[in-house]
């Protein structure tokens, strides 16, 4: 959840906030990313507000209601008791004694800024959205292969991490072991990172928690990710494609990723592997499929031999 008094607080470029009046709303939730300007509602047509988001006063809101003379205390008293997060004063303009009592009484906190109206709403959104994104926890690694945020599925003891550190010893870039925080930032895009108390370690059996910057140097490590494919290590039991002309998906907070399964057998370099998974998934996303060309000149020779 992210409140006002976070908003307030932060120290993200562009927002500059100060609180003019209702310290009481500090506490209020925002629940969306999306600022509005409440100029209709201030007009008195509240069924164009939307609650739980944060209210921009720029110039032209505020020169309106210094047109409203003892009728603005009224017009922003309903806006406030809409259910609105906060008010945001922008343009360095100081708030209205109309605003800051309104919204003294009915809780609702005013904030003022420096910073120009659509400055703020855009530092403001971007914000919100990183702050609001959708998330959750995998057991899981996350390494960046050929610009590739690859995750690294299995069961407890299968192999991720040392097919991680082996990933780490060919020159690719470790960004979470054994728990990976995952972010829908668009409906498109997850990113990844690790928990800070686990940032560029790892644990591997017989060895105990290594430090990879400390091992293989900053380059070896990266804070967050761009997840790109999903490649899951199986028991060797479970029957693999062995063309590979499958393409199989993983949804993970409802969005679609590429998945490869590769089975686990003692004696396969599983980091060559998932490092060839990459390698082929940049050919797909390119244009080719190499399965699928290769059972095309297959099928197309039997044809002609049939021909023949």
């Amino acid at each position: 959840m992210v409140t006002v008094r976070d908003l307030l607080e932060t120290r993200a470029p562009g927002l500059d906030l100060a609180l003019a009046a209702g310290a009481r709303g500090l506490d209020r939730a925002i629940a969306m990313p999306r600022m509005q300007q409440p100029g209709l509602a201030l007009a008195g047509f509240l069924p164009q507000l939307h609650p739980d988001r944060v209210q921009v006063l720029g110039n032209s809101e505020i020169s309106y209601l210094g047109t409203l003379g003892p009728a603005a205390a009224a017009r922003v008293t309903a806006v406030a008791e809409a259910g609105v997060a906060c008010f945001v004063v922008t343009n360095g303009a100081a708030a209205p004694v109309a605003l800051t009592r309104a919204a003294d009484a009915s809780g609702v906190a005013v904030l003022v800024t420096t910073t120009r109206t659509g400055d703020f709403i855009r530092a403001a959104t971007a914000w919100l959205e990183e702050r609001l994104a959708p998330e959750t926890t995998l057991h899981a690694g996350l390494v960046e292969v050929h610009g590739l945020g690859t995750l690294i599925l299995g069961s407890s003891g299968i192999g991720k991490s040392e097919a991680a550190l082996d990933l780490i010893s060919r020159g690719h870039r470790l960004v979470a072991d054994d728990a990976v925080l995952v972010r829908r930032i668009s409906p498109t895009v997850l990113r990844g990172r690790t928990a800070e108390l686990l940032a560029h370690h790892m644990e591997i059996r017989g060895l105990g928690v290594i430090d990879i910057e400390a091992l293989y140097g900053t380059l070896a490590t990266l804070e967050e990710r761009q997840i790109d494919l999903v490649v899951e290590l199986t028991e060797w039991s479970d029957e693999p494609d062995r063309l590979g002309i499958e393409e199989s998906t993983y949804t993970l907070l409802d969005v679609a990723l590429p998945l490869v399964r590769i089975p686990v057998q003692a004696g396969r370099t599983l980091g060559l592997l998932i490092e060839t998974a990459a390698r082929n998934q940049l050919l797909r996303w390119r244009g080719r499929h190499s399965a699928a060309e290769f059972t095309q000149r297959v099928d197309r020779a039997a044809a002609a031999r049939r021909r023949g």
